[in-house]
């Protein structure tokens, strides 16, 4: 059956055809992603600086939703997206330069229009450096208004939650 192209498709043929790619890094319920501690996340000390382990929270949150079939992009051009409403992070010990971290995330609460992430890092030794606690809503960029996930990614949300 001839594929077709990504702009034709409807919101659940998008996440169907995402899907059939194999996730290489979640289970069920949790999502394991890694990433390396660059000379840019760092201060003049050699230590992350607070404010990167919120972009690494968000680089695993987006490689998950990419790994289970939500192409952010798509949603975009639909008008819709996730915004980041609350943050509650702890900061418990430091990440230095070169270290291989482990970011892990869950989904423990999942609402009709917000969903909850739980997430951790930890460092190459298993120690947890820091977890925080992200809300994160549905908006219709259109009207700047929070809106219900559309039934297509709320069903692929329910598959990992």
């Amino acid at each position: 059956m001839p594929r077709k192209k990504a702009d034709n498709l409807t919101a659940t043929e998008h996440i169907k055809a995402m899907s059939d790619i194999p996730a290489q890094s979640s289970t069920n319920t949790t999502s394991k992603f890694e990433i390396r501690v660059y000379y840019e996340d760092t201060d003049a000390g050699g230590i992350v600086y607070y404010a990167n382990y919120l972009k690494f929270f968000e680089r695993a949150r987006t490689e998950w939703l990419r790994e289970i079939g939500i192409n952010q992009e798509f949603f975009l051009q639909q008008k819709l997206g996730f915004v980041v409403r609350k943050v509650e992070m702890d900061n418990l010990a430091s990440a230095k330069l070169d270290d291989l971290l482990e970011v892990t995330s869950s989904i423990i609460t999942l609402k009709r229009a917000s969903l909850i992430f739980q997430q951790q890092i930890t460092n190459q030794a298993k120690q947890v450096l820091c977890t925080a606690t992200v809300r994160v809503a549905c908006v219709d960029f259109s009207q700047n208004k929070p809106c219900a996930i559309p039934e297509s990614i709320l069903g692929a949300f329910k598959r990992v939650s």
